[in-house]
């Protein structure tokens, strides 16, 4: 059954509409992102335990309450995540210089061990993907479609 002309044109030149483009791009990085998290699967964290510790190695530390609202979920799920990643030595609390009622979530020098392990395994998977797959024309277009790609999230 032939696609709808909305989908595709008949035309393979054709000037795609930023509609397609939106609904191509968002599949492509969505699988990306899958693939990405898979290739550090080894590492025993789980994806949101993964982006708190970016999160606390990129801003520094903060509290479970700021660290729920930042990464979208309750505080007592953040606690459990944070729970999970104090039992393994990779954050740590102190009190808050600010206010001794709460705390104040750091990453340790083995969460960042363990940080950047996760991200060289996402790096070398792409760039040995990279490498086998696209020849240098390609590799240009990927460069120059990055590019793009920052300048529409604002890099």
């Amino acid at each position: 059954m032939p696609e709808p002309t909305e989908a595709r044109s008949a035309d393979p030149r054709a000037e795609p509409t930023a509609e397609q483009l939106a609904t191509q791009l968002t599949a492509a990085v969505s699988r990306l992102l899958r693939r990405l998290r898979t290739t550090s699967s080894d590492s025993l964290l789980t994806p949101t335990q993964r982006s708190v510790l970016a999160r606390l190695d990129d801003e520094g530390p903060a509290t479970t309450a700021a660290l729920a609202r930042a990464e979208y979920v309750r505080p007592q799920s953040m606690r459990l995540t944070l729970g999970a990643l104090e039992s393994q030595g990779l954050v740590e609390r102190a009190a808050d210089p600010a206010d001794g009622r709460k705390s104040v979530i750091s990453i340790t020098g083995t969460g960042r061990t363990m940080l950047a392990a996760v991200r060289a395994a996402k790096h070398n998977w792409l760039a040995e993907a990279i490498a086998a797959e696209l020849d240098g024309a390609e590799r240009r277009t990927v460069a120059e479609a990055a590019e793009l790609i920052d300048r529409l999230v604002g890099k």
